[in-house]
């Protein structure tokens, strides 16, 4: 079936097209939240503000665009995103919480969100009140008195958790994962915007560096295909069964692990953990009188902001959430577990804890590969940064990750989809 075909008949099946429209009206309520500002802002300042710093920058463009605007959404999925990697984190420390999250199956996982929905809320609470502060010592926002503060950190907050529930509707009415198609909407909404910067900034000696700069994307996206549609199969064969005169089983197949087994998520967690630091020590140099504090904050963010120390941190970061991420979702144990109890065996591999320790060897190998590609892809804007000088594309590795990632996800349950329709 041609390309022209599968659209042809994603749009004639009603339930396929009910779910992209959901998504799509999803996404047009998300970008205008994106556009509603909470009271009190200053936009000439605001703008100049956001120009002049990079660190914003990148919050603004995984907030969708809500950060520049000051919106009522202005945090973004960000929250959510952190109170999901604390529970994450946790699963490695409490067995119960790891237990419930892969064994008690769809009601564990359930009960596991609605833990990352709760943390969600303080997260929100003490971002809104950093950035509220922040702003308001810059000249952005006019000083806000006691009860305009808890009101502005109120629907700053609700915004928040509103996108955080268009999200999850995303996911379980639509088509792909909310989370992701929110961030991949707002990168998007930033393309005319970047390309208007480029064009007012374009010169005809430059002409060899943008077409370097073209290639350099098309090898990116075409380097992110690879290593996400890659796998390795591992061969897995089941015992013949005789029940009476019939016989079952002997069939071989096999089970295909990722190399990138983690997905984009790795991404977002080391850009999460990033952003934090930066913002709390932001937060202190405005805030602080003591001049002793203030200096040591002052070298400290100095020190984080340095572009060296920022790229080895967010590569090792990256490395290391890769192999976390994965090991949080892919349990070999459970695997070696359910291929024993159905009968099934990897040729040459002994069943049970030899199984087990086979699949986590292979694992680790192939995910080397996956969180070496990733970190490289990650760091791979601060170094052509650094190099050309264009700060236009200073998320464009990042950024491009994600909307590629995001949009083979999207065809991948399309065609998830249309198998289903045809069966």
């Amino acid at each position: 079936m041609d390309f022209w075909s599968k659209i042809k008949l994603v749009f004639q099946d009603k339930t396929l097209r009910g779910r992209i429209l959901f998504v799509a009206g999803a996404l047009v309520i998300s970008r205008l939240l994106a556009t509603i500002p909470i009271p009190g802002i200053d936009a000439i300042k605001l703008n100049a503000f956001f120009s002049g710093s990079e660190f914003f920058g990148f919050l603004n463009i995984f907030s969708g665009g809500g950060m520049g605007n000051l919106s009522i959404a202005m945090l973004g999925v960000g929250p959510y995103i952190t109170g999901s990697i604390i529970m994450q984190l946790l699963t490695m420390m409490f067995p119960k919480l790891k237990a419930m999250y892969q064994e008690e199956g769809e009601a564990g996982r359930r009960k596991f969100t609605q833990y990352s929905r709760l943390i969600t809320i303080p997260i929100a609470i003490v971002q809104g009140f950093g950035y509220l502060m922040l702003l308001t010592k810059q000249g952005v926002i006019v000083n806000l008195g006691p009860m305009d503060m808890i009101v502005n950190i109120a629907i700053i907050t609700a915004g928040s958790v509103l996108l955080m529930w268009i999200g999850e509707l995303m996911t379980e009415f639509g088509i792909g994962n909310g989370t992701s198609m929110i961030i991949f909407a707002g990168i998007v909404s930033r393309l005319p915007t970047s390309l208007t910067q480029l064009s007012a900034a374009f010169s005809i000696s430059q002409i060899p560096l943008y077409l370097l700069l073209a290639v350099i994307s098309v090898v990116v996206i075409y380097a992110v295909v690879f290593i996400t549609e890659a796998e390795r199969p591992i061969p897995v064969t089941y015992a013949k069964r005789i029940r009476g005169s019939k016989i079952s089983g002997g069939v071989s197949t096999y089970l295909p692990l990722r190399v990138n087994q983690a997905g984009v998520i790795p991404i977002i967690f080391a850009m999460s953990i990033l952003l934090f630091p930066q913002m709390i020590l932001k937060f202190i140099v405005q805030m602080a009188t003591n001049e002793t504090v203030k200096s040591i904050a002052t070298s400290l963010n100095s020190f984080v902001s340095n572009s060296w120390v920022y790229g080895v941190s967010y590569f090792l970061l990256v490395f290391l959430f890769t192999y976390f991420y994965t090991a949080v979702t892919f349990d070999p144990d459970a695997i070696s577990k359910n291929l024993q109890q159905n009968g099934a065996f990897i040729p040459g591999v002994r069943p049970g804890q030899s199984t087990s320790e086979y699949l986590a060897k292979v694992l680790t190998r192939i995910t080397l590969i996956g969180a070496i590609f990733l970190g490289l892809i990650a760091v791979l804007p601060l170094v052509v940064k650094s190099m050309t000088g264009i700060t236009s594309i200073a998320v464009g590795g990042t950024a491009l990750l994600i909307v590629v990632s995001v949009v083979i996800d999207l065809i991948k349950k399309i065609e998830a989809q249309i198998t289903m329709r045809e069966y």
